[in-house]
């Protein structure tokens, strides 16, 4: 009897092995600038967390090294491949380990576009996690920190999630216990109102922002003691040039501290977020500012580095 070597060739296909990894959204419960380094980046302090806010990257192996994106898109329209950090981390990958294989990298996005959350820096750590476990790679953790290094200030967190301390420019990271926090009110602006203005935000800090990084040990000394989060031991330097910078989050952010409210910057922004229950008159509130309300929760590091065999 022979073979018929088309069906085994399209039965190989159809079960080509995949991996799904989420990429979760994060906020920063601290963010300190301490100076300007010799090579032109600040040097930060801060304690960042995970939420449960996700994109989700589903990877397949494949020929070559595919992105295609679904989901809230609009402001990646246009954008090289070339450009997008999950597919610079692929490429990133392959540089590094040697690997040769191709894949198939399918975003579905969910974190908003240039929200402050971080969002395309996860995507990027979750295909290394995910590459990793999908190519059998072997790579230790500190080697996917280092690689995600290369890629941004932002990726290396994400290849430790959970609650973790940020130093240098970003890129050295120490993980944390899960923090214990409140719920968690998240309110992000249209996507006309969005844009990558982290560099604008760096550049509007002058040295009388500067700190020494004490309020984000104080919440490593909280979070490591098992206490649960508060409004008072938070600390964004970026809320000292919001006003100038990003001025309807400023009127957002000030008409809910005149209703007795703690809003707290997500990021460089424009998002922000509240330790509080999400209740009907809140986001009423938020949505006559012109924001879109979350409820949300932290994502303990178990849950936001799984990686799923498909």
């Amino acid at each position: 009897m022979g073979v018929d070597h088309a069906g085994v060739d399209r039965e190989a296909a159809a079960v080509s092995r995949g991996v799904r990894v989420l990429a979760p959204a994060k906020i920063n419960w601290t963010i300190e600038v301490l100076r300007i380094r010799p090579d032109g980046y600040h040097e930060i302090r801060s304690v960042l967390q995970t939420i449960d806010l996700c994109d989700v990257v589903t990877l397949t192996e494949a020929d070559d090294v595919t992105l295609s994106v679904t989901g809230e898109a609009g402001l990646l329209a246009g954008e090289p491949v070339e450009s997008n950090l999950a597919y610079r981390a692929a490429v990133a990958f392959r540089r590094r380990t040697g690997v040769r294989r191709g894949v198939r990298i399918e975003l579905e996005k969910h974190v908003p576009v240039a929200a402050g959350l971080g969002g395309g820096s996860s995507d990027a750590a979750a295909v290394l996690r995910g590459l990793n476990q999908l190519w059998d790679a072997g790579q230790p953790l500190d080697n996917l920190i280092e690689i995600a290094g290369e890629i941004g200030s932002d990726p290396p967190f994400f290849v430790i999630g959970g609650t973790a301390m940020a130093s240098g420019r970003g890129d050295h990271v120490e993980a944390l216990p899960d923090a214990v926090a409140p719920p968690i009110v998240l309110a992000t602006p249209p996507a006309e109102q969005r844009g990558d203005k982290t560099a604008s935000m760096y550049g509007a800090l002058t040295p009388d922002d500067f700190g020494e990084g004490y309020v984000s040990i104080g919440v490593r000394e909280i979070v490591e003691a098992g206490r649960a989060i508060v409004d008072a031991e938070l600390a964004n330097v970026f809320e000292r040039v919001t006003a100038a910078q990003q001025p309807a989050t400023a009127i957002a952010m000030d008409a809910l501290r005149a209703q007795g409210h703690t809003p707290h910057l997500a990021g460089s922004g424009p998002s922000f977020f509240l330790l509080e229950p999400a209740s009907d008159e809140l986001l009423a509130r938020i949505r006559d500012l012109g924001f879109e309300p979350r409820a949300i929760g932290t994502l303990p590091r178990d849950a936001a580095l799984r990686v799923e065999e498909l």
